[in-house]
């Protein structure tokens, strides 16, 4: 009887799509890491006299680097009140993207931890932590952030640590599906047999195991509460002026839409653009790591 030969096993790698998004996070990144120091127009200097110019369109304004007025080109244009769009681009960044990354690495920590506990110890945690973040997801998401913004105020660490608290459930899910599968693995199982400690085996067994998925799913998050911050700062819920983030600058040009529409639609597309990124990163990584072999 002939031997049956073998399929080679499909070899993922990396796409382009990975790499130009890994890019325009790059220069997204060193954008809003850098804004406070380009020699760019002052992102709050309002000019009156350029009110809505169009992308390319000539004027003049306050540099930061040098505190002086001095001619300057809008290359992106102006919004509604003459102000560079360009420069709140960059500025507005700097929250959109300190949201996005801090609120899920709070859900991370927080959920991670009580996902690894729930799905190692079983019994009587696990019911607990199953049922706290029921009550959490049960729980009208826009109520709660609009209650804890109306009272404590609409600051850029009370956005983070709502939308940190309100991604906790989903993280730990996560942890707590993944540490189930691991959890009878022969290297625990070793573990315990050899006399380790049970915070050993979580921290040296379970926990870089459990990580990386929770990794992977945080950039799927993090796309995902940049739009919900836009949202609020859309609704006057998000960060509020003089801050500003890509939400409040989509929010600045609602009224101008018919008439200067760059104003909304080039932070939107940033953001849009931004938001696509880390979710094709985040699914490539997932698909990867997907230790399944693919079916030819």
């Amino acid at each position: 009887m002939a031997e049956v030969e073998e399929k080679p096993r499909r070899r993922r790698r990396l796409g382009l799509t990975f790499w130009l998004s890994v890019v325009w996070l790059i220069i997204v990144g060193l954008g809003a890491l850098t804004a406070d120091f380009l020699p760019i127009a002052d992102p709050a200097n309002a000019d009156f006299l350029s009110v809505a110019q169009p992308i390319g369109a000539q004027g003049e304004q306050l540099m930061q680097h040098t505190g002086e007025y001095e001619e300057h080109t809008y290359w992106l244009g102006s919004d509604n009140i003459g102000r560079d769009v360009f420069a709140r681009l960059l500025k507005g960044a700097q929250a959109s993207l300190l949201i996005g990354l801090l609120s899920p690495l709070i859900g991370l920590i927080v959920g991670g931890s009580l996902g690894l506990i729930a799905g190692f110890y079983r019994g009587w945690s696990e019911a607990i932590v199953v049922a706290g973040i029921d009550i959490v997801l049960a729980f009208p998401a826009l109520v709660l952030l609009t209650a804890v913004i109306f009272y404590a105020g609409a600051t850029t660490t009370n956005v983070i640590l709502s939308l940190g608290f309100l991604s906790v459930p989903a993280f730990t899910r996560v942890a707590r599906a993944t540490t189930l599968a691991f959890a009878q693995r022969e290297f625990v199982l070793a573990a315990r047999a050899s006399g380790a400690s049970d915070f050993r085996i979580l921290t040296r067994e379970l926990l870089p195991n459990v990580l990386v998925p929770m990794l992977v799913y945080g950039l799927l998050v993090t796309a995902v509460l940049i739009v919900v911050e836009g949202v609020l700062s859309f609704l006057g819920l998000g960060v509020q002026p003089p801050a500003m983030s890509w939400g409040t600058l989509i929010e600045s040009g609602r009224d101008f839409l018919e008439d200067a529409p760059h104003i909304t639609f080039i932070p939107a597309a940033v953001m849009c653009l931004t938001v696509l990124s880390f979710n094709l990163i985040g699914d490539q990584l997932r698909n990867l790591g997907d230790t399944r072999e693919s079916r030819l």
